[in-house]
C-alpha cells in the first residue's frame, strides 16, 4: 500500500463473537483496518456497492447461504479480482479444493484462524495461495495415497449445495435437523438426499450414510467396496 493508506479488510462472517475477535485481530496490525462488516451474502453484496475492500475474509457457511455463492459472485462481475480468503469450520480437503477452484486465493480452518488469519490476508495480497498446513497436508496426502481420487472423485459430480447437505448426513443429522439448519423444508431436503443417492450410485439410504460418515471422519474419499 503506498503511503499511510491501510489495507481495507471487508469480513464476511454470521457469528458476532467470532466476528468481533476477527476484526479486533486485523485492527491491531498497524497497516491493517475492517472496512467493513457482513453477516450473510445479501449484506455482503450491498456493503459491496460502497465499500473498495482490499480483501474479503468469508466464512463458508452463511446464514442465507454458502460462503461458496458470494466467492462465485464476485468472481463472475466483470473485471472483479478482489482477492478472498475463506474461514471453515470444516476441515475437508474437498472444500479448500472447492474454494480455490471457485476463485478463492486461501483457505484456512477457524480454529486456526488466531494465528493464521493475519498471516494468510498479507500472503495472498503478495499474490501467493494459501492454505492452512492441516489442508496443506491433508492435499499432499491424497495426492500419494489415493492419486485416483485427484483425477476420478465421485463428490465432484455434486452440487455446492448437495456438498453441504451431504457433509451435514456425515455429520449424523437428520433431515430434519439439516433442513431447520439451511432454512429449507424438510421434503426439499429430502428430494436432495436423492439427488445425492442417485448421483453417488448407492441403491439404499444407509450405504450413502456410511460413506458419508468415512467421509467426513476420515478426509479422504473413502471407497465404496
Amino acid at each position: 500500500m503506498a503511503g499511510n493508506e491501510k489495507i481495507n479488510i471487508l469480513i464476511v462472517e454470521d457469528h458476532p463473537i467470532f466476528r468481533m475477535g476477527l476484526r479486533e485481530l486485523i485492527n491491531q496490525e498497524a497497516d491493517m483496518t475492517v472496512c467493513g462488516e457482513a453477516a450473510s451474502v445479501q449484506e455482503a453484496r450491498k456493503l459491496l456497492m460502497n465499500v473498495n475492500p482490499d480483501l474479503l475474509v468469508v466464512d463458508l457457511s452463511l446464514k442465507d447461504s454458502s460462503g461458496f455463492d458470494l466467492i462465485q459472485d464476485i468472481r463472475s462481475r466483470s473485471g472483479s479480482k478482489i482477492p478472498i480468503l475463506v474461514l471453515s469450520m470444516h476441515d475437508e480437503t474437498l472444500h479448500a479444493q472447492r474454494c480455490l477452484k471457485a476463485g478463492a486465493r486461501g483457505y484456512i480452518m477457524k480454529q486456526e484462524a488466531t494465528v493464521s488469519v493475519v498471516k494468510a490476508i498479507r500472503r495472498i495480497l503478495k499474490g501467493y495461495l494459501y492454505v492452512s498446513e492441516k489442508v496443506s497436508s491433508r492435499l499432499l496426502e491424497t495426492v500419494v495415497s489415493h492419486p485416483d481420487a485427484m483425477h476420478e472423485n465421485p463428490l465432484d459430480h455434486l452440487t455446492n449445495r448437495e456438498l453441504e447437505i451431504f457433509q451435514m448426513i456425515g455429520q449424523g443429522l437428520h433431515t430434519s435437523e439439516i433442513a431447520e439448519r439451511l432454512h429449507l423444508s424438510a421434503k426439499t431436503v429430502g428430494t436432495y438426499r436423492e439427488r445425492i443417492k442417485a448421483k453417488l450410485g448407492f441403491s439404499h439410504g444407509m450405504d450413502m450414510v456410511r460413506y458419508a460418515v468415512l467421509w467426513v471422519s476420515q478426509g479422504v474419499i473413502p471407497s465404496k467396496s
